[in-house]
C-alpha cells in the first residue's frame, strides 16, 4: 500500500450533502472525489476535484464519472442499478455497494421480502396496487396503518397514514403507483445502526436513538436511552442485515424498538445516512471516512465512540423557496464542543435539510440534547 499524489479517485453518483461530507473525510486519506449531480455547483463540488453535471440515472453521466475514477459509489438511491452495472463492466471501474444491493433496497416491498426471507424481523406488511387490495390487507393488519410508495420515497415523502376505511381511496391516489402497506407499530423509540462491510471485514457503529417528527429526523442520541438488552439485539439485527448486503460500504439500518422490547427492521439505506452524522465528532472514524475506506478497499477504521454525542438537523422553516440565509448562528459558534455543519445549499424551503449541529460531552445525553435544542431554536432563515 502506498500514498501518492495524485492518489486514488473515487467517483460518486450524487453531489449533495452526503457527497460533501464524504469528500471532507476522503481527502485526508489521499482520495479525490469526482461527483455527478444535475445541479451545477452542487453542495459536494467545493470538496470534489470535479463535478459532472447530469441526472443521477443518465448513463453517459455515470460513464463519464467512472472513466475518471478508480472506484465508483453512490450517495443517492435514485441512480439506476442496471446503468451502474453496465458502466462498471464496460469501464472496469468497480462499484460498491454492488448494484444488486441497490436493486434490493430501491423497492421497499422487495427489500422487506428479501430481509424477511433471511430471518430479519420486520413489521407485518402487504403488497397493494389498488384500493380494494389495500382494504383487504387492512382487514388483517388493522387500522391505522402506513401506506408507502414502493420506490422513490424519502424523508416522509411517499408515506401516507391510513387512519380508517374512509382514507383508503385518497391514500392510494396520493401514492399514485405501486405500494405496500405496513402495520402501524406502537414503538418505544426508533434506533439506527450504521453497518460497515469492508474487504473481508464487517463491523457496526454504536447503536443510536433517532428522534423523528413529521417522519423527518430531528435529533440523534448516542448512546440511546434503551436497555443493554435492546442495544445488543439491535446490533444482532444489524449484523443479520449485513449478511444480506452485497459489496463494500456503509449501510444505514433503521430500526424500531417496540413497547415490549422487540427490535424490528424499518428500512435500509445503502450509503452513509443522516442518523450517522454524529460520528463525525462522536467517533474515532466517521461513517464517511469508513465508507471511503470500504469502497476503495482500505482496512476499516475503528467504530469506537469517543464520548456521548447528540446531533440536531437544521431544517428549512420558510414557506416557498428563497435564498438560504441562516441567522442567529452566534450562539452556535460560541458554544463549546459544538460542531456546525453547513451543507452549502443555495435555496431553502420548508423541511429541507440545510445543515446539522453536533454536541459531545460527558454529561447525561438528556442534558446534551436540551443544550443542542436550545442552540438550534436560536437559528432562523431570513
Amino acid at each position: 500500500m502506498q500514498l501518492t499524489s495524485p492518489g486514488t479517485t473515487l467517483g460518486v453518483v450524487g453531489g449533495g450533502q452526503l457527497g460533501r461530507m464524504l469528500g471532507e473525510a476522503a481527502t485526508p486519506l489521499g482520495i479525490d472525489l469526482v461527483v455527478s449531480d444535475p445541479t451545477p455547483d452542487a453542495p459536494a463540488s467545493p470538496v470534489a476535484r470535479e463535478q459532472v453535471v447530469g441526472e443521477f440515472d443518465d448513463e453517459e453521466t455515470v460513464r463519464a464519472v467512472a472513466e475518471k475514477s478508480d472506484y465508483l459509489t453512490f450517495e443517492i438511491e435514485l441512480t439506476d442499478p442496471d446503468v451502474l452495472e453496465r458502466v462498471s463492466e464496460e469501464t472496469g471501474t468497480p462499484v460498491h455497494p454492488h448494484p444488486d444491493t441497490l436493486r434490493t433496497i430501491q423497492d421497499k416491498y422487495v427489500q422487506k421480502e428479501r430481509l424477511s426471507e433471511a430471518g430479519v424481523p420486520v413489521p407485518a406488511y402487504r403488497k397493494v396496487d389498488t384500493a380494494d387490495q389495500l382494504r383487504d390487507a387492512l382487514e388483517d393488519l388493522g387500522y391505522p396503518a402506513m401506506l408507502k410508495a414502493r420506490e422513490g420515497g424519502y424523508d416522509g415523502r411517499g408515506n401516507v397514514p391510513v387512519e380508517s376505511p374512509e382514507d383508503v381511496e385518497a391514500a392510494m391516489e396520493q401514492i399514485a403507483g405501486p405500494a405496500m402497506v405496513e402495520e402501524f407499530l406502537d414503538f418505544e423509540r426508533e434506533l439506527a445502526v450504521m453497518g460497515c462491510l469492508g474487504d473481508g471485514e464487517r463491523d457496526t457503529f454504536p447503536v443510536t436513538e433517532t428522534i423523528h417528527r413529521e417522519e423527518i429526523l430531528r435529533e440523534s442520541v448516542s448512546p440511546p436511552r434503551a436497555s443493554d438488552d435492546v442495544r445488543e439485539r439491535a446490533r444482532e439485527v444489524a449484523h443479520d442485515v449485513l449478511d444480506v448486503m452485497d459489496g463494500r460500504g456503509v449501510f444505514g439500518i433503521e430500526l424500531f424498538e417496540t413497547t415490549d422490547g422487540e427490535v424490528l427492521l424499518n428500512e435500509i439505506a445503502p450509503r452513509p445516512h443522516n442518523s450517522g452524522h454524529w460520528t463525525i465528532e462522536g467517533c474515532h472514524t466517521s461513517q464517511f471516512e469508513q465508507h471511503a475506506r470500504a469502497v476503495t478497499g482500505l482496512p476499516l477504521g475503528t467504530t469506537e465512540r469517543r464520548q456521548p454525542t447528540v446531533s440536531a438537523n437544521i431544517l428549512g422553516d420558510v414557506d416557498g423557496r428563497q435564498q438560504a440565509r441562516l441567522a442567529g448562528v452566534e450562539q452556535a459558534f460560541e458554544t463549546d464542543r459544538l460542531g456546525v455543519h453547513w451543507y452549502g445549499k443555495r435555496e431553502v424551503y420548508r423541511l429541507r435539510k440545510m445543515g446539522h449541529l453536533t454536541l459531545s460531552g460527558a454529561e447525561p445525553v438528556e442534558d446534551l440534547l436540551a443544550e443542542i435544542r436550545a442552540v438550534r431554536e436560536a437559528l432562523r432563515f431570513e
